[in-house]
């Protein structure tokens, strides 16, 4: 089910390496033309667009797009009490980590008088984007509006598909969260068209344009961010999910295989790699992904994943060209399975969990992280979504007459060498009689 890539016996440089990673570019690829035309099309014609798209993807027709707040009280009240629980310990425990993400004002004195302070500023009104085809993510509700809340952000809004199972709502347990948080602004609309109407605003429906767009989805929808970046911020490309585990022949195969298989029931195109020192933990976790992934519920769905040119086994001499590897893949998730982990050496990951007590399956719910994290490579340069994801750093300047007068001939000076005189002259007309 899982292919096999040999890298032993190679010395590759970051650029070969990159060439072996495992990826579904052709995917992406028509996910991004696609995208493009979705967004356009909303952006064109509002509401008709949004309602034609739901047809066609959701099989969804002459639903409430914007979501009465009957909807959301009505979903809250039905929550099975044991879903309440854990959501709201979920709530608890992102909203005590994402506090941490906050940082203080700082003010720096450069001399008597000349003051710098850097503060940090919430976006005014955010769009969040919650997915809900192949799956039901009410844990994506909690990431992604638990961190906004906590940066101070006034107006937020979230979105998700219609189902068609439930007469064109939104999820019942999606709306149930979002009403547990207090969110009172909900869009039944989903995919590429979502993050475009979210973008440039639906005034027919009265949905105003946000300043940021942020969540998960599939290809398609980190493909629209794309398509609308410059018109609004985006988060990183969250898009099909990705694990890359590394292990030695101190892991457990069944633990490897267990948690391969975990995140390749998001989705076809989801991600599944192994990288290992070890032949006999290579082929022992091949044996265990076929027995556990035909048993699994979402057999046909994992196999695809697993059968995908996204997802292999590489093999390799030691850790340090596993670590190499990672580093050049640059996964979404990384799992530590090793006698030893380092994690300080596996500098691009959206998020590292260390050890066999720390799946990913903790981090997408309650290890109080966030699992909103940049998949394709992104992670090399990209950050997951945090408070201050919908945090601007602003920076506020008070000199009084004493300083300026301390670097005026220094402005001045700067100001001939870039042949911009009028800017020296601004400060010297402080200084005139």
């Amino acid at each position: 089910m899982l292919r096999t890539i040999d890298l032993r016996g190679q010395v590759l440089t970051p650029a070969e390496l990159l060439a072996t990673v495992p990826r579904a570019v052709a995917a992406r690829e028509e996910a991004l033309s696609t995208a493009a035309r979705i967004v356009a099309d909303v952006a064109s014609h509002g509401e008709t667009a949004l309602r034609d798209q739901a047809e066609r993807f959701d099989g969804v027709t002459g639903h409430d797009i914007r979501v009465p707040a009957s909807h959301l009280d009505e979903a809250v009240a039905q929550l099975e009490p044991a879903v309440r629980e854990a959501l709201e310990e979920a709530i608890a425990r992102v909203r005590e980590a994402s506090a941490a993400q906050v940082p203080p004002p700082a003010t720096t004195d450069l001399g008597p008088g000349a003051r710098v302070t850097q503060r940090w500023q919430p976006v005014r009104r955010v769009g969040l984007y919650v997915p809900g085809g192949k799956a039901v993510y009410p844990s994506s509700v909690v990431m992604n509006v638990v961190p906004a809340q906590v940066a101070g952000v006034a107006e937020i809004v979230v979105a998700s598909p219609p189902q068609r199972e439930h007469g064109g709502r939104v999820h019942p347990v999606i709306l149930g969260a979002a009403r547990l948080l207090g969110v009172q602004e909900v869009y039944a609309m989903g995919g590429a068209g979502a993050i475009g109407a979210l973008a440039h605003g639906v005034s027919a429906i009265g949905l105003e344009p946000v300043d940021v767009v942020t969540g998960p989805g599939n290809n398609f929808v980190a493909a629209a961010k794309r398509a609308v970046a410059g018109q609004v911020g985006t988060d990183a490309e969250a898009g099909a999910t990705e694990i890359l585990i590394v292990a030695d022949d101190s892991a457990d195969p069944r633990l490897v295989a267990a948690d391969l298989i975990s995140q390749a029931e998001h989705d076809e195109q989801a991600s599944a790699v192994l990288v290992t020192d070890s032949t006999r933990l290579a082929e022992s976790v091949a044996d265990a992904v076929d027995a556990r992934a035909r048993s699994t519920r979402h057999a046909a769905r994992v196999a695809a994943a697993l059968a995908g040119p996204q997802s292999a086994i590489v093999l390799v001499d030691d850790i340090a060209a596993a670590t190499a590897f990672s580093n050049a893949y640059a996964p979404e998730h990384l799992e530590l399975h090793l006698a030893e982990p380092r994690p300080q050496d596996f500098v691009h990951a959206g998020a590292v969990f260390v050890g066999p007590d720390s799946p990913v399956s903790l981090g997408d719910y309650l290890a109080g992280s966030n699992h909103v994290l940049p998949t394709g490579g992104q992670a090399r340069y990209a950050a997951g979504l945090s408070a201050s994801t919908f945090l601007r750093p602003q920076q506020v300047i008070e000199y009084d007459r004493t300083a300026l007068e301390a670097v005026r001939d220094a402005i001045i000076t700067l100001a001939e060498a870039e042949a911009l005189p009028a800017h020296g002259e601004a400060v010297a007309a402080r200084f005139e009689a």
